[in-house]
């Protein structure tokens, strides 16, 4: 899978992460709504959904690397599932959008929270490898860093044993995303006429979706394995040539 987003902070960044960038905007005292940054997320998001999440996200492309170490049994889905899900809405809300908004210095300047507190790309790509490279700052490094560290090797042991935790859990940039998915231009379709309900589909989904019955969930990731195991091609994306 191509990847093509980034973290502002790593070394030779070309782009950012546009959650960074929505913080960013949100807790400066100089700009009053990120026309820009919210413009560029809706057209991504009405235009692909959650495709960004399964083919340009460099952080899902680490997740599925790890996800392919063979150490003990795999679990298809987390207890509490159902609630779980739900908790990248609560991050997004939170730690991207209300924090930022409301506690702000004495200069009028807020903290981008998400970044700070929980990204574990941000400390892979960024911080990780600039203090690596930077010998003067691993002088300065205190308990903020030893925290997002430690995030880090959790989602790095979480994501060993369930697909792409912190996709499905903790990302806000896909709990964005991921409300275009049922109206977005790029979507799948199921041709009930030739669908035999056998399930084919779901077996292969990552993340256990009743693709032949919802396909345009707001939890798909848009990777395509159910496509490709659709014997009865009863099953197409928008972008495809046979719509059978």
């Amino acid at each position: 899978m191509f990847r093509g987003l980034t973290v502002t902070s790593a070394p030779g960044a070309l782009g950012a992460c546009p959650i960074g960038s929505l913080q960013a905007v949100l807790n400066s005292p100089k700009y009053h709504f990120p026309f820009y940054v919210i413009g560029f997320l809706m057209a991504a998001g009405a235009f692909f959904g959650r495709f960004v999440c399964g083919w340009l996200c460099p952080f899902a492309l680490v997740q599925d690397l790890l996800h392919k170490i063979t150490i003990g049994k795999k679990i298809k889905k987390m207890p509490g599932e159902r609630y779980l899900k739900y908790l990248k809405y609560v991050i997004l809300a939170i730690f991207v959008i209300l924090l930022p908004l409301t506690i702000t210095n004495i200069a009028g300047g807020g903290t981008p929270w998400f970044c700070k507190l929980i990204c574990p790309s941000g400390t892979l790509m960024g911080g990780i490898v600039l203090t690596a490279l930077n010998p003067s700052l691993r002088a300065g490094l205190g308990f903020l860093f030893g925290w997002k560290v430690f995030v880090i090797l959790v989602v790095v042991v979480w994501a060993i044993k369930v697909y792409r935790p912190f996709c499905r859990y903790l990302c806000p940039l896909g709990a964005i995303y991921s409300l275009f998915n049922p109206s977005a231009l790029y979507r799948f379709e199921v041709n009930q006429g030739k669908c035999t309900g056998c399930k084919a589909c779901q077996r292969v989904c990552p993340m256990d979706l009743p693709v032949y019955q919802t396909p345009n969930t707001m939890e798909c990731i848009r990777c395509g394995k159910c496509l490709k195991a659709c014997k009865n091609h009863s099953l197409h994306s928008t972008f495809s040539q046979d719509k059978g």
